[in-house]
């Protein structure tokens, strides 16, 4: 039978005074603001609970205020150092379900009191183990002790009815040890206590930031028979504390300021090398290596450590999309009406964030969510079509709001209603004031668009010349014709959009209205008939080469270019006309060159078979008539040379011609 150590420990506590949430402001970057009040008595603390995960946020922000004068004697809260720091000090085993025996033997040369009945024994701590089953007995705790008497004898620590630290100092350290067991098995509460020194009661305010879920927006977009549309806006909010909020003071903010968590909670520990002196280690034999061959100077070969920084997504932006009703929606005979509700709201600017403050108290159990209305007002809307292209062949039908509340409408869902019947939903991203936004519910199955892509050749706009170099700028021009065929016996208003693409630029058209990625183009649709509407497009593109390297036939292309000024035709004749002189000069030179190669194989030729006759007799007439036609190619073959070294010359003067040419043009 084993002994468990169970660490139940009685912490007596003076009672705490209260501070209740009075007012509670919920952002949209995961954190809550509290503000907390209470009176707290001479001598009293208050204390403040709060989720370990939740203390870093509470030491960053937290601030206490004591009206009508006074102080308090300063903050303290519960220490988060890690167990194994806590035990450090403590003659005590760390573990889970230790025997007493492992316990007592490691408090080996300490006073100890067994009781067995009426009973007593005392002495000092020997050792201590578990004694293996016997026959007789089962498995047991046996604890060796030097009594007060002088004898060593092994005791039984199941048959004890009592065990004692005869050490007052032991018998405190082991009370500390229980309670910091104890506490390492609450870990998830966190206290952080007030504690104030003042002769009379004052009243304490406490404020702290702590993490909280986001607050949520929803809105429907009512668009009556007759009148201005309504917008109605929701509030979620969830209470995800252990405590209700009666009656608080509720705020919503709107925006996103930068929040982050800094680790103040967690002890922080420095690791410190251990330093000695050189003469407290003993010198140790040296051995050297030995010399395989003669050395140079020594080098030093350096390290280099780069470091690479990680980047945060950007948070994608929220998709201004709409799930597709694939029914008409005057077929939903689902009526509505705008909610009874009274909203309580006030509205105000507050730095680039917006605050949403209800007049009336706000109450919110623990565990529990609430829907609360902070907007109802009559706002700015009209109903239009948008197609945005990428292969549909119906657009959608669209709603464009523009903000006119006064207040910064928060992003959330929007469900629309058109003449009391359900139409569709949507997303609407945070609106500020005088802003406006452009939302899609549903597809209009009563307009089909399809479109056709015509584009022109490359057209030179402009021609340059500078320093030997010939710029020409030319452009292609791009139609994108939309055809929309309205089947509905009413009028429509459609807005397309159009990709804002790199390089193109519109020509003879403004949409009315620009995204960063899109144009829109408002288009009016008469009832039961069919609309063209055509994006037409120019890319401008610039080309650069040397003149140098234009061969005649490409640089007349630019002489007889219509857009070219008469004087810088003029100068570009003359070096077509150099350049045209000099390839013909190229020309004769290469057929000369031939002419020089072939007469050179036939002298080899020739000379090849007098070689031959000279070795038969009675060939003389034959060797003569080689030796004529021989002299004769040397004379020929001496005017093709001096041909050629002319045209060499006349091609190198050329060359400095056209180069000079070049290098004055400038138009």
């Amino acid at each position: 039978m084993r002994i468990l150590i169970v660490p139940l420990v009685v912490v007596a506590c003076a009672a705490a005074a209260e501070l209740n949430v009075k007012r509670v402001v919920l952002f949209k970057h995961g954190v809550g603001f509290f503000e907390r009040q209470g009176e707290l008595g001479p001598g009293e603390s208050a204390r403040l609970d709060f989720k370990s995960e939740e203390m870093n946020d509470v030491l960053k922000s937290l601030t206490v205020n004591v009206q009508g004068g006074g102080a308090i004697a300063g903050l303290r809260y519960d220490s988060s150092i890690p167990l194994a720091e806590k035990l450090a000090e403590l003659p005590f085993p760390v573990g889970e379900r230790l025997p007493l025996s492992t316990l007592l033997d490691h408090l080996r040369g300490s006073p100890l009191e067994l009781k067995f009945g009426a009973a007593t024994v005392s002495g000092t701590i020997v050792s201590a183990r578990m004694a293996a089953a016997t026959e007789e007995h089962g498995e047991r705790e046996v604890v060796t002790l030097l009594t007060n008497e002088g004898d060593i004898r092994a005791l039984d620590l199941t048959a004890a009815t009592a065990v004692r630290f005869l050490d007052a100092k032991l018998q405190l350290q082991f009370k500390d040890y229980l309670a910091t067991l104890l506490q390492s098995r609450s870990r998830e509460r966190r206290s952080v206590y007030i504690d104030s020194t003042d002769s009379g009661r004052r009243t304490i305010q406490a404020s702290y930031m702590a993490p909280m879920p986001v607050w949520k927006s929803s809105y429907r977009l009512v668009f009556p028979a007759t009148g201005d549309p309504l917008l109605e806006g929701w509030a979620i909010v969830d209470n995800t504390t252990e405590e209700d909020w009666p009656n608080v003071r509720l705020s919503l903010v709107s925006g996103r300021p930068i929040s982050f968590i800094s680790p103040l909670y967690e002890p922080k520990y420095i690791h410190r090398e251990v330093a000695e002196l050189s003469e407290d280690a003993a010198a140790t034999p040296e051995v050297h290596a030995a010399g395989v061959a003669g050395g140079g100077p020594g080098g030093v070969i350096g390290g280099l450590l780069g470091a690479r920084a990680k980047a945060a997504p950007a948070p994608p932006a929220p998709a201004m999309a709409a799930r597709e009703m694939l029914a008409d929606a005057q077929s939903v005979r689902t009526e509505f009406a705008p909610s009874n509700v009274r909203v309580s709201t006030e509205g105000r600017e507050a730095g680039e964030l917006f605050e949403y403050a209800f007049t009336q108290p706000v109450t919110v159990r623990r565990g529990q969510s609430a829907m609360l209305p902070f907007l109802q007002q009559k706002v700015a809307a009209r109903k239009l079509l948008i197609y945005s292209g990428e292969g549909a062949v119906h657009p959608r039908s669209a709603a464009e709001i523009t903000n006119n509340t006064g207040k910064t409408l928060d992003g959330g869902p929007l469900t629309i209603y058109d003449a009391n019947t359900y139409a569709g939903e949507a997303l609407m991203d945070t609106t500020k004031a005088a802003d406006k936004r452009l939302i899609s519910y549903a597809v209009d199955l009563g307009t089909r668009i399809t479109t056709a892509y015509d584009s022109s050749s490359h057209t030179v706009r402009e021609i340059k010349a500078n320093r030997g170099l010939l710029t020409a700028r030319s452009a292609v021009r791009e139609t994108k014709t939309f055809t929309i065929k309205n089947v509905d016996a009413r009028s429509k208003t459609l807005l397309i959009e159009h990709p804002v693409r790199p390089g193109y630029t519109l020509i003879g058209m403004t949409p009315v209205e620009k995204t960063p990625a899109r144009y829109r183009f408002q288009v009016n649709l008469p009832a039961s008939a069919d609309t063209k509407f055509a994006v037409e497009e120019e890319r401008l593109i610039e080309s650069t080469t040397s003149i140098t390297s234009m061969t005649p036939d490409f640089l007349g292309q630019y002489v007889s270019n219509r857009t070219l000024p008469a004087a810088a035709r003029q100068q570009l004749q003359t070096v077509l006309d150099k350049k045209r002189e000099l390839a013909a000069g190229v020309r004769d030179d290469q057929e000369t060159g031939k002419q020089i190669e072939e007469m050179f194989r036939d002298q080899q030729r020739i000379r090849e078979n007098l070689s031959a006759l000279n070795r038969v007799s009675g060939q003389q007439e034959q060797v003569q008539r080689y030796s004529r036609e021989l002299s004769e190619q040397e004379a020929r073959l001496s005017a093709l040379r001096d041909q050629q070294s002319q045209l060499r010359k006349r091609r190198a003067a050329l060359e400095s011609e056209i180069a000079a040419l070049i290098e004055k043009l400038e138009f």
